[in-house]
């Protein structure tokens, strides 16, 4: 039986981790070594980046739906509170759109709100 030799597969490895490492600075951009490192830690990056992201638009809708509750005489919490007794099933990303978009709609959704608190 033949003899297999592994050049191949190692070089199609290399490329891969190079390509994925292209427009790096420097050696990492040329060097598999450094490239494999930057690779590595780039991916720890990106993974972390998408746990972030979603952390911060929540933060960023939240602080949206506070300044719109807070034209309207409301604080974010108790609106919070009055929608869930209301049984008013709407994220927090919809309710920051509406209170953007549609400020007489938000308007109408915080009185209910107000209303199933008292």
């Amino acid at each position: 039986m033949a003899r297999v030799k592994g050049a191949m597969m190692t070089r199609k490895r290399r490329n891969k981790t190079l390509k994925l490492a292209k427009g790096y600075w420097g050696s990492k951009s040329k060097h598999f070594k450094m490239a494999k490192q930057a690779v590595m830690k780039s991916g720890n990056y990106a993974y972390i980046g998408r746990k972030q992201k979603k952390r911060e638009f929540r933060q960023l809708w939240i602080a949206r739906i506070s300044a719109a509750a807070k034209s309207n005489g409301i604080n974010y919490s108790t609106l919070m509170n009055g929608l869930k007794k209301a049984g008013v099933v709407l994220n927090r990303k919809m309710l920051s759109e509406i209170a953007i978009n549609d400020p007489a709609g938000f308007t109408a959704i915080v009185e209910q709100a107000k209303a199933a608190l008292h």
